[in-house]
């Protein structure tokens, strides 16, 4: 009897953490997939498409997508822009448009509580991820309302609207397009919008340590800089860029460390972040250029490049005391 039920107890354990393993398998484990899995994730549909906020829920074939899965071809920052960084909505696929011999163009919902979005992806003919763009978005706490249409030709035009107290309707479209260099180029921009008030700048890294020989202020005009200051050793330096372009309607942000690859150039290469820059120093003046897509950092329609001049410190005085 002793031995019977010695049996049954081990016989439970056993089962009990088979069952265990296999939720863990269902909820966390990281399961690596091949790129073919991945495409044919998507359901294949046809030209042209239409969205707007009925788009922004969950249809009946819209397959769910596992974060661990997303990851693996497309970087979190696309999504974090604007959920933020701890956020995590609900993914589904919701179509796949391939271009026969070029780019692949595959559709995503990301469903949160407050936030919900429609992203397009592009892959290149191998299959590598290029570029990412919200075609709809929608937040509870803003006015806008979008709508975005890809038409036969694969232009693709997002609308935004939104009406003030007195009923009056403002609105901002832009009509894009795919190229070759893997970035969506703007070809129409029309809106009836005000022009924004210009707010003031913050730079985080300016009150840190500048000793290096090329760290400092390197500026275009007051809204177009590159601040340089000492980074965590001499190979090593830290940067935080602003800039807007096409009077203000096209900005980019970014701060981090890039590293030197020669006594001139250094390079910012992050983990988890596509985006590549290059800085070329001289005595003067600091070119960047955008070395790898950058676009969850920017607008679409411009680039982190540029020539920006160091801006000599003005050297303070020191006081004279008088004598007595």
């Amino acid at each position: 009897m002793r031995l019977l039920k010695l049996l049954f107890c081990l016989t439970c354990i056993v089962v009990f953490g088979s069952c265990k393993h296999k939720k863990g398998d269902e909820t966390g484990q990281e399961k690596v997939i091949d790129l073919n899995d991945w495409m044919d994730m998507f359901k294949a549909v046809k030209l042209p498409l239409n969205f707007g906020d009925s788009s922004l829920t969950r249809k009946s074939d819209d397959s769910a997508l596992a974060w661990t899965t997303f990851r693996q071809f497309i970087p979190d920052t696309l999504i974090q822009k604007h959920f933020g960084k701890t956020a995590r909505p609900r993914l589904f696929t919701s179509g796949k448009v391939v271009v026969k011999n070029d780019a692949s163009y595959l559709v995503v919902k990301a469903l949160g509580n407050t936030k919900r979005a429609i992203y397009l992806l592009c892959f290149d003919k191998e299959g590598k991820f290029k570029t990412g763009m919200p075609l709809v978005y929608r937040d509870e706490e803003s006015e806008y309302r979008y709508s975005a249409t890809i038409d036969n030709k694969l232009t693709i035009t997002v609308n935004r609207q939104r009406r003030d107290g007195n009923g009056k309707l403002f609105y901002k479209r832009t009509v894009y397009v795919y190229n070759d260099e893997g970035v969506f180029t703007v070809i129409l921009n029309e809106s009836n919008e005000d022009k924004p008030k210009l707010s003031q700048i913050y730079n985080p890294i300016d009150t840190l340590s500048h000793k290096h020989k090329f760290t400092g202020d390197y500026i275009q005009d007051k809204r177009n800089f590159i601040s340089f200051r000492d980074g965590k050793n001499s190979s090593y330096i830290r940067f935080f860029v602003h800039f807007e372009k096409d009077n203000g309607n096209c900005k980019g942000e970014l701060r981090g460390e890039a590293r030197f690859v020669s006594s001139t150039i250094a390079r910012y290469i992050a983990n988890g972040d596509p985006c590549k820059l290059e800085f070329s120093f001289s005595e003067k003046n600091v070119i960047m250029k955008e070395v790898e897509g950058c676009g969850s950092h920017r607008d679409i329609q411009c680039y982190f490049d540029g020539t920006f001049i160091k801006h000599k410190e003005e050297k303070t005085k020191p006081s004279k005391t008088k004598k007595r």
